[in-house]
């Protein structure tokens, strides 16, 4: 079964962005760097699924241009899929256009690829796998 995992929010600080989430009451996950990313991140559990708050860690960092260009805001929708290879294969197969095609290692050791918004509808989609 496909799930959200998790929404992207590109922010210029994590913590003036995590406040907002402490004060609803929702716990805040200690920072994570990802280095390949060029981002620190904070998970905020809600429900079954998350909200990821990342932080560029250089301005030649994806989050870095998105908030450059478009503001702080989402920058992603993660589902979260039973077999990541298999989905990526699936997905190439029928010709839909990937950011990368090499399934990387990101936050919490979860694998993942993103799809490109010219293949989903103007959104950059994240595909992580189940039970990571």
């Amino acid at each position: 079964m496909i799930t959200i995992d998790h929404l992207g929010i590109a922010v210029k600080s994590l913590a003036a962005a995590k406040g907002i989430y402490e004060k609803l009451g929702l716990t805040v996950s200690p920072e994570e760097t990802v280095e390949a990313e060029q981002v620190r991140l904070v998970m905020v559990p809600v429900g079954e699924s998350r909200l990821e708050l990342l932080v560029a860690t250089s301005e030649r960092s994806a989050i870095a241009k998105f908030i450059a260009k478009r503001g702080e805001g989402l920058h992603h929708v993660s589902l979260r899929v039973p077999d990541l290879a298999a989905a990526v294969a699936r997905l190439k197969k029928d010709g839909v256009r990937l950011v990368s095609e090499e399934i990387k290692v990101g936050a919490g050791g979860h694998r993942y690829v993103f799809v490109h918004p010219s293949s989903a509808g103007g959104v950059l989609l994240e595909l992580v796998e189940a039970g990571r």
